[in-house]
């Protein structure tokens, strides 16, 4: 375990963007089902790693499937077993097996799967997934759409999604559908879902990740506080939702200079806003701090689903930026923030790495230094993330074991 000391500091320089993880998980599952091509590049992180070994799992016919701690190998890996007929047992580190999967336990024994398990993992799957229709949740996660959707196309008949409440995270889906389309499967939308056609075939293709939008929200906002940061390497055409972080960055007041593969904010005077995350769950602990540093009021909401994450990340942030003096109120769906002056304080991780970017983000502006500890948890998703940090002229000392 590490922990990581964090100095007020000022920012200046450029960041390049690590590729989009959501974009691989989903690439490398197509990949896999169309039986060659490449993808890359890759970021050399855990869940990366999840669901590569997952894959090289499921080919090599090794029965159990470790999804270390990464949610999306989990439900994109379970359908797309099942749908080849394979008798796998998954299981998971850290808090993946509290991580909620009722609704395959449910859809999956409907459609010729059986289901061993006691509501958690270890899950052990049995059967040739049928097609049909799948009736499903659109507000739990979207990470089971996703997964079904990769899976239903090479099953023998035709399937249909049916969303029995509003889909939320939909940019996750859409960005499924198209890179489905660039592996060429089709997907029809519907009134209440989606209409999958079977006996399809994904085309092999080399592959090209393109850079991870829900990264970049940290390293905006710390431009738009404390100095000048470019960001480089993003897509503006992304399918990625959390591109909406240039839009909701100058809704705060922050200037910013859009380029053709960048953009650049710089620092700003801010005031709050009130913004729906029902789309963007990622992004909000980065929009927190800017709300604590933000003139005025911030109101985050629609974001229930922070409580399934890897943390509970509502009371995560909540529980950091009261510890560094902000004026924060959790509510059920998110979190009412004003304005305040932070000071440096023992900060706690919770193993989730988006809390450990957003709060060394936070304690940057802070009067005195801070310590985060479970600092190694960034190697979920963004290892390089202190060392590009600090390259910008930030100052993260990290205190032991970074593995």
């Amino acid at each position: 375990m590490s922990k990581v000391k964090i100095e007020n500091s000022i920012l200046d320089g450029t960041v390049n963007l690590p590729p989009s993880k959501s974009a691989a998980h989903r690439a490398l599952i197509c990949s896999f089902l169309s039986g060659a091509g490449t993808v890359s590049p890759l970021i050399e992180s855990k869940d990366m790693q999840a669901t590569l070994s997952a894959l090289a799992a499921l080919k090599n016919d090794e029965g159990i499937i470790n999804c270390i701690e990464s949610g999306s190998t989990l439900r994109f890996m379970i359908p797309t077993a099942a749908a080849l007929g394979k008798s796998v047992t998954f299981i998971g580190e850290g808090k993946l097996p509290e991580r909620p999967i009722g609704e395959y336990l449910r859809l999956l024994p409907e459609h010729n799967v059986k289901c061993v398990t006691d509501g958690t993992l270890p899950l052990t799957i049995e059967g040739q997934l049928k097609s049909g229709r799948f009736e499903i949740a659109g507000d739990i996660s979207s990470q089971y759409i996703t997964g079904l959707l990769l899976a239903l196309p090479i099953l023998d008949g035709d399937s249909e999604i049916v969303l029995t409440t509003p889909l939320q995270s939909k940019p996750y889906v859409e960005m499924t559908v198209k890179i489905m389309s660039d592996y060429g499967v089709e997907v029809t939308k519907t009134d209440n879902g989606y209409y999958i056609k079977g006996s399809q075939k994904y085309i092999a293709r080399n592959y090209n990740v393109e850079g991870d939008w829900s990264q970049a929200a940290f390293f905006a906002v710390a431009g738009a506080l404390f100095g000048r940061v470019k960001i480089t390497g993003v897509d503006f055409d992304s399918t990625q939702g959390d591109k909406k972080i240039v839009d909701i960055i100058e809704q705060f007041g922050a200037k910013v200079e859009r380029g053709k593969n960048e953009f650049t904010v710089y620092k700003s005077k801010l005031h709050g806003i009130e913004t729906d995350a029902s789309d963007i769950p990622d992004m909000v602990p980065a929009l927190a701090v800017a709300g604590a540093y933000a003139e005025g009021t911030t109101v985050i909401k629609g974001a229930e689903r922070l409580r399934l994450k890897e943390s509970d990340r509502i009371e995560s942030v909540t529980y950091n930026l009261k510890k560094l003096g902000a004026d924060i109120t959790p509510t059920p769906d998110g979190m009412i923030i004003k304005h305040s002056n932070l000071i440096g304080a023992e900060l706690k991780g919770y193993n989730d790495h988006r809390i450990v970017m957003a709060m060394t983000v936070a304690a940057t502006g802070a009067n005195g230094e801070s310590v985060i500890d479970d600092a190694e948890s960034i190697n979920k998703s963004y290892p390089a993330f202190f060392e590009d940090y600090n390259n910008l002229g930030g100052k993260a000392n990290v205190i032991g074991d970074r593995r």
